[in-house]
Formats: structure tokens, C-alpha cells, sequence
């Protein structure tokens, strides 16, 4: 019997965790996938064990089965997994019962020399490895988003009907490690056909997983999916060293039972700190014959066409503003004085300006934190402002905290950027933090906004780098961020006219709404400090010869302004606005390169 005939009878109890397990009966810290190659039988030992406590699926001993974690390259990667599954096999040989086995595979860590589509070849290339082995089985587990697994798992699935199961690990809040909630995770993967069963494991113990999955149904899409829940046995304890889980398995089998009577699970079994005792428990106490169970409102209206959009570049209706946008960036300063700073806000309140942006201590090196900036400069001058936000110096915490914080401000438009490296001279007492780069904070922002800020959302954009040498790169990466939620972009300053050409491509490509960067250059010194010193902002030699030698602050200005304003000629008929920063603050340009 085929495992989805097999789950509209029966709910499918699998195995439990084989790591702790394989840690606690053979004593070692050795990894249990190295196992496969030198010590087969104890990994056949243990899936016998799950099978006599009754378990009807047992995970190959794979979890960590990749070149990063191995230590190997891909043809060893293959050659554990392919003796996983023979291991597998010979455990389930005389067993009267139907048992199935299945592919296991873990998050592969990101490193230097693997970029988004070696990751993203390495799991199909794992996956591909057990299929080619008969395996018609894949589960997907303690995943925190699914970027790089979905590539693979629609790869497979269209070369063969493989049962594809995909879980996600989340803390007792209901976020994963990339700041996702437990709910926008599992209904992105009940829209995917070619995943099969959904779920959640490890991170939590029985009761913490309980409390999601109920705060769930009143959201979650699972149709024609079925239903996952592998906890953990509970949470571990430090002693001697070693991390602990509490021995309950009477409570965790009283737990996952009633979970999967009254939530409907399909597929249920262990995580971390459980073993075949806890297993056997539950065999004896779930009711494993499926019956018809009214889901708690199971069907969720798309929150997303109920939202509100509220951005800088539409009327107070609602409607696109006709006209070419203008936004202008403040830096904030390094110091408590911002005299200077409200001074040239208070000269762009007379102009016609849409937008306020304030860099987020650019550089690496600290300002004025840019939302508090912003809200300041909001408060007294009425202006539409915007922060930027970038990655570099917070976690998914902290990224969470800050957008509450800002929306209880009123402040809800947002440029989202991944944001510059700390500085090499201080790396030995600042420390990056860089959880994820803007696409995956871009994600948590679309979370918030389904979750928290319904009526009146975060508008958020993002950066364009027109330079960047493989143009095709940075037009999959704007396409990415329109994919996770970007309303805007603004591009790096333009100096020439081959820069605007890029700029009109990336429109072309993507249709995105591009706000050109404009930077009035104001003396040859200035700009050869922008060419030689501030990293991705093109300045050409010859843009620097136009500047005259000596030449006074007013000559200066005015080559500046004569280069902005030939920007805009050249960018006029495609963008849809334009990012303007001054050097020093000297706001008082605009106008002059406004009046042509």
C-alpha cells in the first residue's frame, strides 16, 4: 500500500529522534551519520527498535547528510546516504507490518563558498541520490523557511511521484530561526502542489506545539494536505555537560494523542529527547484509524486583499500620485546634535517632496538610530518620513521589536537593506549580526503585515545596486524582493548615461516602481572621495574632470546640479521618481535642479 492510500485510513505513527537516542545508547558525541559507513549495525539496531514499538515509518539515519556537515564532497555525501538506506532496508526485513522508510533531509548550513543555487542543487542532488536508491519518500525536517528546499522538492516532483513531506522547527512563540511565524510557514507550503504533508518538529515540546497548532486553525489552509506534529520529547537540561530531556513519556503520549483527535493530525511521532518508550506509549494510547473531523476553521480569506496599503506614494485615497516622486535621504548625525539636520528638514517642508529618509548608521559606523530619526523629524514637521533598516545589527527579535515600535509611531513606510559590513578596524569588539540579508527580513515585514498590520501595513522597498557587475544577478535578486513584498525601489546615485541604461533594463525586466538615485556632487574633492572611498557608487573620471580645478563653492554647486538634472533628462521616460542625497546636507539644491 502506497503511503497516501495508507494515511485516508490510518493516522501514521513514525519513529522517534535517532540522535539523542543514538547519543544515550551508544555513548558518544560522535554524529550518528558517520555511523552508516563504520558501524551499519547500530544504526539498524535502532530503527529495530522503533519498528518493535510500533512505528510505521522510520527516517534513514541522513539528517546531517550533506558535504557541509560531513566534511565531504558530494559523491561521499552519497555514498553515506545510499548505505543509510540499505541500513534502513535490513531493519525492516521480516517485519509482518507494512513499514515505511523515509528519505530524511536537514538544513544544510550556509557557508563562504556556497551561494543560493549550490545550496539549492545540493538538496536536489540529495534528494535525486534517494530516489535513484527506491526511496518514494522525502521528509523535509527542522526547516525555518523553505527558500532553499522548494527549488529541489519541484525538481523532483516533476521527474517523480515522490510523497513529499516538509516541517518546520519554531520556538515556543511560534518563530522560526528566520523570523517566521509557525503560521505564515505552514500556509506558504499548503499552497505548494508538490508537497504532500505538512507540519511542525522539534524546537518544542508537546504542549508548546499543542498551543500552535490550536492558534492556527483559525488561519491555516491545510486542504488536501496532510497534518505533521513530531515534538520534542520536552526541553533539555545541561548536566555534566551533556544536554538532558526529561524521561515523561506518559505525558508526551497523553499530549500527542489527544493532539491528534482533536486537531486532526495525519503523521505523528518524536523529535529530540525521545526514544522507542516514548513511541511504544504512544502506539498504545492514539487512536491510529482515521475518522472524519470538522477541522477548526480550516479556510482562511487572504488577509493580503484586505490590507490597506498606505505608502509615500499614494494619495490619501489610495491612489498612485501623477507625478514623478521625490524622496530625499538625511543622514542622521553622529553625534546628539541635530540642529543641522532639522534645519534642512525644515527647508524640504516647503518643497514638494513626498518622502524623509534616514540611512541606518551607514557604513558601519554609529548615528542617530534612523527610526527614532525619523520620528522626531515626523513630529515636528508633518513630513512623511522613512527609515532605512538594515540587517547588520539585529536579530529577529530585535527586527520584530523595532517594527512594533515604529508602527505604534505611526511610522510605516520602510527602506529595507541588508546593510554595509562593521568596519575592519573594529571587528574585534563590534560584532555583525547579519541573521538574514533584506530578502529575508523583506519576508518577515510580509509576515507582520498578514499578522499584526492589517490595517495599516508596513509599505516597504528596497535597494537597487545598477553596478553590480553580473546585471542579471541583481535583476533575480529585485525580482526576489518584489516576491517578498517590495512596493519600491531606490537605485544607487546615477552619474552617467550607462548607468541610467542598466537602471531602464532592470525596469524593462522586473516592472518594478524605480525611484533613480540622484547625488549632486558639490567639488572634485567630494567627488573623488565618493570614487575612491564610499564602496558601490560609480563615479566616472569623467564626471571629476567637469569639476574646475580651485573652484569656488557656487562653481562647484553648480556642476553638481547641471549632472543631476542630465540624469534625470536620461532616466525621465522610465522611473518613477527620484532619490536625492546631499553631500552636507545642502538641501537647498533641490530646488535649483528642480526648476528645469
Amino acid at each position: 500500500m502506497k503511503l497516501r492510500e495508507y494515511l485516508k485510513e490510518y493516522k501514521l505513527i513514525t519513529d522517534g529522534s535517532f540522535g539523542t537516542y543514538f547519543t544515550d545508547r551508544y555513548h558518544t558525541q560522535e554524529m550518528p551519520e558517520r555511523a552508516n559507513l563504520v558501524h551499519g549495525e547500530w544504526v539498524e539496531e535502532i530503527h529495530k527498535a522503533y519498528i518493535e514499538a510500533g512505528a510505521r515509518l522510520i527516517r534513514t539515519n541522513t539528517f546531517a547528510a550533506n558535504t557541509v556537515l560531513l566534511h565531504t564532497d558530494m559523491q561521499a555525501t552519497q555514498e553515506n546516504i545510499r548505505a543509510a538506506v540499505r541500513h534502513a532496508r535490513r531493519a525492516t526485513e521480516g517485519v509482518e507490518e507494512q513499514v515505511f522508510i523515509a528519505g530524511d533531509i536537514g538544513p544544510i548550513p550556509r557557508t563562504g563558498e556556497m551561494d543560493d543555487s549550490a545550496i539549492e542543487e545540493q538538496y536536489y542532488e540529495i534528494a535525486k541520490t534517494f530516489v535513484e536508491e527506491g526511496i518514494a519518500i522525502l521528509t523535509f525536517e527542522t526547516f525555518a523557511d523553505m527558500e532553499h528546499i522548494l527549488p529541489a522538492i519541484q525538481r523532483i516532483r516533476q521527474e517523480n511521484d515522490t510523497f513529499v513531506m516538509v516541517q518546520f522547527s519554531v520556538n515556543q512563540f511560534g518563530y522560526s530561526n528566520a523570523g517566521l511565524s509557525a503560521r505564515k510557514l505552514l500556509t506558504e507550503a499548503a499552497a505548494v502542489q508538490e508537497i504532500d504533508a505538512i507540519g511542525l518538529n522539534c524546537g518544542v515540546g508537546p504542549g508548546h506545539m499543542e498551543q500552535i497548532l490550536n492558534g492556527l486553525y483559525p488561519y491555516l489552509e491545510v486542504q488536501n494536505k496532510f497534518l505533521i506534529a513530531l515534538p520534542n520529547a520536552g526541553y533539555p537540561k545541561r548536566i555534566r555537560n551533556q544536554l538532558q530531556f526529561a524521561n515523561h513519556p506518559d505525558y508526551y503520549a497523553d499530549k500527542l494523542s489527544s493532539m491528534a483527535d482533536t486537531l486532526g493530525l495525519d503523521i505523528l511521532g518524536g523529535c529530540c529527547g525521545t526514544n522507542p518508550h516514548f513511541i511504544q506509549e504512544l502506539v498504545k494510547k492514539a487512536n491510529t484509524r482515521q475518522f472524519e473531523i470538522t477541522k477548526k476553521a480550516i479556510h482562511m480569506e487572504s488577509k493580503a486583499q484586505k490590507i490597506r496599503h498606505v505608502g509615500f506614494f499614494e494619495e490619501e485615497n489610495g491612489t498612485i500620485k501623477n507625478k514623478k516622486l521625490i524622496a530625499v535621504e538625511l543622514a542622521p548625525p553622529a553625534n546628539a546634535d541635530d540642529e543641522k539636520l532639522l534645519e534642512a528638514a525644515y527647508i524640504l517642508q516647503k518643497s514638494d517632496v513626498d518622502v524623509l529618509t534616514f540611512p541606518d548608521s551607514p557604513s558601519g559606523r554609529t548615528r542617530i538610530d534612523s527610526v527614532l530619526m525619523a520620528e522626531k523629524v515626523r513630529r515636528e514637521t508633518g513630513m512623511c518620513v522613512m527609515p532605512h533598516i538594515c540587517c547588520r545589527d539585529k536579530n529577529a527579535i530585535a527586527m520584530r521589536s523595532l517594527f512594533l515600535g515604529a508602527h505604534i509611531n505611526d511610522i510605516n513606510n520602510m527602506l529595507i537593506v541588508t546593510g554595509d559590513p562593521v568596519p575592519s578596524m573594529v571587528r574585534e569588539t563590534v560584532k555583525a549580526v547579519f541573521n538574514f540579508d533584506s530578502v529575508g527580513l523583506m519576508n518577515i515585514a510580509k509576515d507582520m503585515n498578514e499578522e499584526s498590520f492589517s490595517n495599516c501595513p508596513i509599505v516597504f522597498g528596497g535597494a537597487i545596486n545598477q553596478g553590480r557587475r553580473n546585471l542579471e544577478v541583481e535583476i533575480k535578486r529585485v525580482q526576489r524582493k518584489m516576491e517578498a513584498g517590495a512596493q519600491f525601489f531606490f537605485t544607487q546615485p546615477v552619474f552617467s548615461k550607462e548607468a541610467a541604461d542598466r537602471v531602464r533594463r532592470i525596469k524593462e525586466e522586473t516592472g518594478a516602481r524605480i525611484l533613480c538615485g540622484i547625488m549632486p556632487l558639490i567639488s572634485k574633492r567630494n567627488a573623488l572621495f565618493m570614487k575612491n572611498e564610499i564602496a558601490g557608487i560609480a563615479v566616472t573620471d569623467e564626471l571629476i574632470d567637469r569639476y574646475p580645478e580651485n573652484a569656488t563653492r557656487e562653481e562647484g554647486e553648480a556642476v553638481g546640479v547641471a549632472i543631476a538634472q542630465e540624469v534625470m533628462k536620461y532616466t525621465q521616460e522610465f522611473v518613477d521618481g527620484y532619490y536625492f542625497s546631499f553631500p552636507f546636507n545642502r538641501v537647498y539644491l533641490l530646488e535649483k535642479i528642480l526648476k528645469n
